[in-house]
C-alpha cells in the first residue's frame, strides 16, 4: 500500500484555517527524544535489554517488531508509566527518567493509546479540550467557583481548539456530537486531536491505525504527515501496518525480544536479514 503517493501530494501552503504555526497550540519546533541503554525488568522477566535509539526533531520515527518484542514497554517507559531498571530517557537534552507522568506533558510530551481512551458521555469538543487543561493557570478552586479569570481562560482554550485542532483534523462538523456515536476511525481522530491540544513537541502514537480500514488508514497517515510537516512536531509511533510505516517514516527502529536488532531508513530496514527473520522466519524481503 503506497500511502505516501496518496497522501503527500498536498499544496505548497496549507489550506486556509489549517495553519498551526501562528497559534499558541503550535509547537515552535519538535524536540529530540533519546532512549539510552534502557533495561526493564518485571521480576524474572527481562522486557527490555539495553534499548537505545533517537527520534530526530520534527521527523517521524517508527518502532516496529513482532508481538511481544517490547514496543509497548518502550512507550510506557518514555511516558513514565514504567521506571527503567537501568538507562535513561532524554527529552531535548534533559533527563526525564524520574519526571512524573503528569509533568512530562508540560515538557511537551503527548501520547495516544492503542485502545481508545475517550470519555463517553462527553462531546468531541469536550474530550479534546481535556488535552489542553494542563496548560491553564486557573487552579481547581477558581475553576469550581467559575471566576472571571477561569471563564476567560476556558473560552480562550475552546477558541484555540476549535480554530486550530478541530479545523486542522477536519472534524468541525462533529464537535458537538458525543464521542460514543462516532465511528471507530473518527474516535481515533478525536484521540489524536486531544493529544494535539496538549501542544506537544513530541507526539507518541501507539498503533494509530490499528483496526482501521484502508480509507481510514490513509486519512490518518495524511494527518500524521501534516502534524509533522506543518506543525514541526516530532512523531514517534508504534505500528503493525508495515505499508504505512515504510511510507511515512524517516527512521525505523526494530525490536525483537526486548532488543534493538536494526535501525535505519525504511529501505535499509526492509531488507535487513535480522528483520526478515524476526518477522517471517524466512530469507525473503518484507513487503
Amino acid at each position: 500500500m503506497d500511502i505516501a503517493a496518496s497522501t503527500v501530494q498536498r499544496t505548497s501552503s496549507p489550506p486556509t484555517g489549517r495553519t498551526a504555526t501562528d497559534g499558541r497550540l503550535a509547537a515552535s519546533a519538535g524536540a529530540s527524544l533519546a532512549v539510552e541503554g534502557v533495561d526493564l525488568r518485571f521480576g524474572g522477566i527481562h522486557a527490555l535489554r539495553g534499548v537505545s535509539f533517537t527520534a530526530a526533531p520534527s521527523r517521524i520515527t517508527a518502532v516496529i517488531g513482532p508481538n511481544g518484542a517490547g514496543k509497548t514497554s518502550v512507550f510506557n517507559t518514555i511516558s513514565g508509566f514504567y521506571r527503567p531498571t537501568a538507562g535513561r530517557v532524554v527529552l531535548d537534552g534533559q533527563d526525564i527518567t524520574a519526571v512524573p507522568v503528569h509533568q512530562r506533558a508540560s515538557r511537551g510530551l503527548a501520547r495516544t493509546f492503542q485502545n481508545i481512551a475517550l470519555f463517553h458521555g462527553l462531546s468531541v469538543l469536550e474530550n479534546i479540550k481535556l488535552g489542553g487543561h494542563h496548560t491553564m493557570r486557573a487552579g481547581l478552586l477558581q475553576s469550581l467557583a467559575h471566576t472571571r479569570a477561569a471563564r476567560d481562560e476556558e473560552l480562550a482554550l475552546r477558541d484555540e481548539v476549535e480554530r486550530r485542532v478541530i479545523d486542522f483534523l477536519q472534524i468541525d462538523h462533529l464537535r458537538h456530537r458525543p464521542v460514543e456515536a462516532l465511528s471507530y476511525g473518527l474516535q481515533k481522530r478525536v484521540e489524536l486531536a486531544r493529544a494535539l491540544a496538549m501542544r506537544p513537541r513530541v507526539l507518541l502514537l501507539d498503533e494509530p491505525v490499528a483496526g482501521m480500514n484502508r480509507e481510514e488508514t490513509e486519512d490518518m497517515a495524511r494527518f500524521i504527515l501534516d502534524v509533522q510537516e506543518e506543525w514541526g512536531v516530532t512523531v514517534l509511533l508504534v505500528e503493525h501496518d508495515m505499508g504505512m510505516v515504510m511510507d511515512i517514516s524517516s527512521h525505523v527502529v526494530v525490536l525483537n525480544f526486548g532488543e534493538v536488532i536494526a535501525s535505519g531508513t525504511p529501505s535499509q530496514v526492509r531488507s535487513h536479514p535480522g528483520v526478515i527473520q524476526a518477522y517471517l522466519g524466512a530469507d525473503e524481503e518484507m513487503s
